[in-house]
């Protein structure tokens, strides 16, 4: 059984994201979306897990509260992040790690999947969450309209 799964924020969940998880939904039997807790948006960690709870019913959620605050790619900093994914994703068997960033490579050697890039270069969806969250109405082509309506109506 092909098990997959994808972390991130979703500070707003986008179409790179919603690539990036059809994709794991495509090719995996059963698809794990994490969704990490931060303070880079005022969107609580449940609103923005529903979001893809609504667009995909069949993905599983894990939520990832109280994260580390150390990120980096150096190896402390990787292995206390790597740490903390081991504990979110035991017992789930997952065999594939899907992502489109610099990082993925240490998450699958240190759970020992298989690593899935997937538009690593941005070239199918070229967005991010920071600068949806820099300007919500120009990049709204970007974002769902359940997305685009909770944005709207929470305050920086």
């Amino acid at each position: 059984m092909k098990i997959g799964f994808t972390i991130g924020k979703f500070a707003p969940l986008h179409k790179g994201h919603q690539y990036l998880i059809e994709k794991g939904l495509r090719e995996m039997d059963k698809f794990y979306v994490i969704v990490y807790e931060t303070n880079v948006t005022k969107i609580p960690l449940e609103k923005r897990a529903s979001w893809i709870k609504k667009i995909y019913p069949n993905v599983n959620l894990i939520y990832a509260k109280n994260p580390p605050s150390q990120y980096g790619l150096d190896e402390e900093s990787v292995k206390i992040q790597i740490d903390y994914l081991k504990e979110l994703v035991k017992g789930t068997d997952v065999t594939h790690f899907y992502n489109s960033e610099p990082y993925g490579k240490f998450v699958a050697r240190d759970l020992k999947v298989q690593e899935v890039q997937v538009d690593r270069k941005r070239e199918k969806y070229p967005i991010s969450a920071t600068s949806i969250r820099g300007n919500i109405k120009e990049n709204q082509c970007y974002i769902e309209k359940i997305v685009y309506d909770d944005l709207k109506n929470i305050k920086k």
